[in-house]
């Protein structure tokens, strides 16, 4: 039935989730695909003692571009633990590629993350959490594998009231974990995901500007040229 006239018909809310966004070309895809899906997104970012500050920037950016009803970025030190070049100086960032997991893995950072998410999915009364997480084109990280979000996932409803009082089961979203960087790409495009925002480098400079030579760098480079489309990365 059409609403009387003179009166505004109400729109259906939309359900909360909460989206990990780093400022990388795959947070930003996966926030636009949870925004896609009807979701009033509710972006977290974590300022953990990375090596730059660029990829907050660039979260910020991404969060105001692709509508987030709001941006939380949290301060965790895992730099105070060390053990990855990404949050110790001391270790040089890899140039080229080397079998096992790399130094740039950060021990524990996508369970600490999933977790502060998870805390504030209660709060919202949120069902759902979506996270950039990749098993096909990706540094080997063991925390963006599927068992990890699966394991994670049954430890949410096990661990949390709204997974055992709730009727509805919390959910770890990671639509690009089967995606290879080309697809993803393709598919940020055609939600409109600007990704001369974004941010994947692992050693930018102040400006955001990327390296070339890091494994992240590289990925994301042959991403857009298997993509087919015009890689809009700044390089120093």
């Amino acid at each position: 039935m059409n609403a009387p006239a003179g009166r505004v018909a109400a729109e259906t809310p939309r359900p909360p989730a909460v989206v990990l966004v780093s400022g990388g070309l795959d947070s930003a895809t996966c926030l636009a695909i949870a925004r896609g899906e009807g979701f009033a997104c509710h972006a977290l970012s974590f300022a953990y003692g990375q090596r730059h500050e660029a990829e907050l920037a660039a979260a910020r950016r991404v969060a105001t571009a692709l509508g987030a009803v709001q941006h939380r970025v949290m301060t965790i030190d895992l730099a105070a633990f060390g053990g990855s070049a990404l949050t110790d100086p001391s270790i040089a960032v890899p140039e080229t590629p080397s079998g096992g997991i790399p130094v740039t893995y950060v021990p524990a950072r996508n369970t600490i993350f999933l977790s502060m998410a998870l805390a504030w999915s209660e709060v919202l009364g949120a069902h759902d959490i979506f996270i950039g997480v990749n098993a096909v084109d990706y540094s080997g990280y063991p925390d963006c594998r599927p068992e990890f979000i699966e394991s994670f996932e049954r430890m949410a409803n096990l661990a949390t009231r709204s997974g055992v009082e709730g009727v509805t089961r919390l959910r770890i979203r990671a639509p690009l974990i089967s995606m290879s960087k080309a697809q993803i790409i393709q598919r940020g495009g055609s939600l409109g995901v600007d990704y001369g925002l974004t941010v994947s480098c692992y050693q930018a400079d102040a400006q955001g500007r990327a390296c070339g030579a890091c494994d992240s760098c590289r990925l994301r480079r042959e991403g857009f040229v298997a993509a087919g489309v015009p890689d809009p990365t700044a390089y120093r």
